[in-house]
């Protein structure tokens, strides 16, 4: 069964993001997602993921995901990770990540024998992009540094191959054979390496850590409706002017008339949405001191700052500029 695309972005990522001292704001503005993501509030679909990931690369540079994985430590692994340290061997770790992947998140690690040798390769099933370099690195890495905890000295990658083009700096940290400009990012082990053993193994500790981890994925909500997913795409596409139906449902692959019905369904319209999503967006960007109203107006898809100011009278009884007041 394929996971739902629904995702809740790992708190290890907004760790890394503080320690390399980059806003929250900014990156979830470079994704045009809304503030509950950085929470945990809001869930997001792969494309949304990726779209953070690529912010964070627009910031950091083609290296982010390497560098964001390194300032991570064992305080801010996720579960998965936190289950692998304690783990029998490499490889029995590489399973557990492998399967609570899988269970967390619409991703998927695959890890298959080559010859005496193990290739790990990650995959996206709902995506519908390619990876950001950043994440697909950042996969890597987090599983180079689990093989540098093994107990009888670290586990150094046979071979890498990544899409990128050579980087001095993603070289330096592998420190092994790099095939650059590869038709996909592979992390390849030696076979034999995946019995070497950790030095933290602790079965019944190992067993607690599991049932607690699988308790509080049974617990995971639903896929991610339809109209969370039209909030989304209209809250992308609000600079560009008003977001119409018909532009939401050819990104969306389905009809008008099936969207409208859907919608429905959901006890939802799409004229209602774009309400809502209107509202949000004004509170936040009134919240924001160097926004004027006119800018605000623009930024909602306003064709004039009239409208704008009797949609707000409507949400909120008062004028953006009494509202703001009041906020401070």
């Amino acid at each position: 069964m394929t996971t739902p695309d629904r995702i809740k972005v790992p708190e290890a990522f907004w760790v890394g993001v503080d320690r390399l001292n980059i806003g929250r704001t900014a990156i979830l503005r470079g994704a045009e997602l809304p503030l509950g993501v950085a929470t945990g509030e809001v869930p997001v679909t792969t494309e949304q993921f990726f779209a953070l990931w690529r912010a964070l690369e627009a910031v950091v540079g083609s290296e982010a995901g390497l560098r964001l994985s390194r300032t991570l430590d064992s305080s801010v692994m996720p579960p998965s990770f936190v289950v692998a340290h304690h783990a029998r061997t490499l490889g029995d770790a590489l399973e557990r990540v492998a399967r609570f992947k899988s269970l967390c998140a619409p991703e998927v690690l695959e890890i298959r024998g080559e010859g005496g040798q193990c290739v790990i390769e990650g995959r996206w099933p709902h995506a519908f992009s390619p990876t950001p370099t950043s994440l697909a690195e950042a996969t890597i890495t987090s599983l180079v540094e689990l093989g540098r905890a093994v107990s009888d000295g670290e586990v150094r990658p046979h071979r890498v191959e990544l899409r990128r083009a050579r980087n001095a700096e993603v070289a330096a940290y592998f420190d092994c054979p790099i095939a650059w400009e590869a038709e996909a990012d592979r992390l390849i082990l030696d076979a034999a390496d995946l019995e070497r053993p950790f030095g933290t193994y602790n079965a019944d500790l190992l067993a607690i850590l599991d049932q607690a981890l699988a308790g509080r994925l049974d617990a995971q909500t639903p896929a991610a409706s339809l109209s969370e997913q039209v909030r989304w795409l209209i809250r992308r596409s609000l600079t560009a002017g008003r977001p119409e139906l018909r532009s939401v449902a050819r990104e969306l692959a389905i009809s008008e008339r099936s969207l409208q019905r859907r919608l429905e369904e959901e006890g939802n319209s799409f004229q209602s949405l774009l309400s809502d999503i209107r509202h949000q967006l004004a509170l936040e960007h009134l919240r924001d001191p160097g926004l004027d109203v006119a800018e605000i107006a623009y930024l909602l898809g306003y064709d004039d700052q009239g409208s704008f100011y009797r949609a707000f009278q409507k949400w909120e009884g008062q004028t953006p500029a009494a509202w703001r007041g009041a906020e401070r």
